[in-house]
């Protein structure tokens, strides 16, 4: 544990844990150096939270905010010929997975000093630091787009949050939170890598949940990637500890309106690639230049995975397919289900296989939006 840094994944540069810290000396991102893994033996079985992989994680936390993050359920329904199981994030404290990320990000800041943070967010990623943040006694500043849903805005407001809504596209926020990163510590859930940390929790938990053992594929909605690279960590962690036998194969779903990922993925590079970008109702994954897009991508090729792109239609057709099956999604999460039928259709995935889809958050965040589409 002691050993753990952080490091330039493109030039092996190392940066003490101890100094707070959001990228690199030449403002890249950075990760935290590879864990060893745990077994099952590490796991604190008394408590029932993300914080029972705590062993897991590159730094002892002595004192970690918790509202219960984590241990989310895992439903399996049929779904055509396959029967998946569905990853239900929305259980977390604010209705996302993002809040796996910010319960060990913003415990480690508060254990190193930071106790005020600047976050730029267009929905999830906000409420889930404001929210943590309040149960942890830090200070939160969120900067959004001025097109933010306003049930998003008013769930940050409620947990005492500053918010500052910018004009422009969803980058003008990012830009403008670095702008003000002189004054109060950037937390940002895409570029601090403890944000990581927490979202590999996922790997774990379906690792147990599963019997100790990996699923065969893990589909995961995509924008800036922290589920999917939380996921990969996670697992290759648990393959490093002779925990699992093999990796599960990774599929990042993402709108075709906005697929970077997918397009570079399908160009056989790790750059970006030009693809028109276009208005999508999964506007939790519209991130048209993901941060992490070389790290993404080695990951789906390391697992053996790969990546669909959807249409419009085909997320609100799997929208709704979840919503008769009692499972009421944000769209951005019916993009995983709608991966689903592409994936099978293909023959990339297989009835007799196990197959988890991660549902990243809840209808709740977008309820009229969803009741219209629908309806």
């Amino acid at each position: 544990m002691s050993t753990a840094s952080y490091i330039d994944p493109r030039n092996g540069k190392l940066y003490s844990l101890h100094e707070p810290r959001w990228c690199s000396d030449e403002r890249t991102p950075l990760l935290v150096t590879p864990g060893s893994g745990i077994s099952r033996d590490d796991i604190d079985r008394g408590t029932r939270s993300l914080w029972r992989y705590r062993a897991a994680l590159p730094v002892e936390i002595k004192d970690p905010i918790s509202l219960g993050t984590g241990c989310t359920p895992l439903v399996a329904q049929d779904w055509g010929d396959l029967r998946p199981f569905f990853k239900l994030e929305w259980f977390n404290p604010t209705g996302s997975f993002k809040d796996r990320g910010s319960a060990v990000m913003l415990s480690f800041l508060r254990q190193i000093g930071v106790n005020a943070i600047l976050e730029d967010s267009s929905g999830n990623g906000g409420s889930s630091m404001a929210g943590l943040g309040a149960a942890g006694g830090i200070r939160v500043k969120i900067l959004a787009p001025a097109s933010t849903s306003p049930a998003k805005i008013a769930q940050v407001r409620a947990y005492g949050a500053e918010v500052q809504l910018v004009e422009g596209p969803r980058e003008e926020s990012e830009a403008e939170a670095i702008r003000q990163s002189r004054q109060t510590f950037y937390a940002s859930h895409n570029w601090q890598p403890f944000f990581l940390e927490g979202t590999k929790s996922l790997a774990y938990e379906i690792w147990e949940d599963l019997g100790f053992r990996a699923p065969d594929n893990v589909i995961v909605p995509v924008g800036a990637g922290s589920s999917l690279l939380g996921c990969a960590f996670g697992f290759r962690e648990l393959l490093k500890a002779g925990q699992i036998a093999k990796l599960p194969r990774l599929f990042a779903a993402q709108p075709l309106n906005c697929s970077p990922i997918d397009a570079s993925f399908k160009a056989g590079v790790d750059t970006p690639v030009a693809r028109e970008v276009s208005k999508t109702i999964a506007e939790g994954t519209a991130i048209k230049h993901p941060l992490r897009l070389r790290e993404i991508i080695g990951a789906l090729r390391e697992s053996g995975g790969g990546t669909v792109a959807l249409s419009e239609d085909e997320i609100v057709a799997a929208l709704r397919r979840l919503s008769r099956q009692g499972l009421f999604a944000e769209p951005t999460s019916a993009s995983a289900a709608a991966a689903l039928e592409k994936l099978s259709a293909a023959g990339l995935i297989k009835p007799n296989e196990t197959t988890v889809a991660i549902l990243t958050g809840t209808g709740l965040k977008a309820a009229t939006t969803v009741a219209d589409l629908v309806g």
